[in-house]
């Protein structure tokens, strides 16, 4: 599905056939108010409410719940996530080995949100699949309106400091670094650092053997 949609909404023949919820991880205009999205984003806010709620050393029941919430592919990973954190859905977070999130990260998981192994973020790191057409007859409450979502792709062992947001359909690649308050807009390649609003390419980082 082409980012087009944000522009031009596409011709409903290409996805009248699918759900909201799969046109939703498609790529296609959705509506969110429908019954199942809603239903399923009331159960993620109850998992995670009770996951930011938890006792600091119930490391079990703690995995328990992420386990329930995240997609199925985080069990057995090891993964940590500082409360409190926010999904929207859940399923379609999906984190590799050893990875750390600090304090008040944010993930709108509208779209497929993968992260790769080793990788850290610092507190207040979001992460937006999310999105909204550019015309606003599209943004006004009624029977035209529509959301969208893009996939996000971020590498292994990536680093992304704190408070920067990395918006919808970007791909970061390996190795690299975000800093912090960095507003990534579009791709990101392998073995750099990028910073600032827009986040651009500061320097190159030379990997170790």
């Amino acid at each position: 599905m082409s980012k087009q949609a944000i522009y031009v909404k596409p011709d409903i023949k290409e996805y009248e056939h699918l759900s909201e919820k799969e046109r939703m991880i498609a790529g296609y205009p959705y509506h969110p108010g429908d019954e199942v999205l809603c239903n399923e984003r009331t159960k993620a806010r109850e998992l995670i409410r009770k996951y930011n709620d938890s006792v600091v050393g119930d490391k079990k029941g703690r995995r328990e719940i992420l386990d329930e919430l995240l997609n199925p592919a985080c069990r057995g990973k090891k993964v940590f996530l500082e409360p409190p954190f926010r999904v929207d859905y859940g399923y379609n977070l999906t984190l590799g080995n050893n990875f750390e999130a600090n304090f008040d990260c944010v993930f709108l998981d509208c779209a497929p949100i993968t992260i790769g192994e080793n990788c850290l973020m610092a507190p207040g790191v979001h992460i937006y699949a999310a999105t909204h057409p550019l015309s606003p007859k599209y943004r006004k409450s009624g029977k035209e309106y529509y959301e969208l979502a893009y996939p996000v792709k971020i590498g292994d062992n990536v680093w992304i400091g704190g408070k920067a947001i990395i918006c919808p359909g970007v791909t970061i690649g390996d190795n690299s670094i975000i800093g912090a308050g960095a507003v990534v807009v579009k791709d990101v390649p392998s073995n750099v650092v990028v910073a600032g609003n827009p986040a651009k390419i500061i320097r190159t980082i030379d990997i170790e053997e």
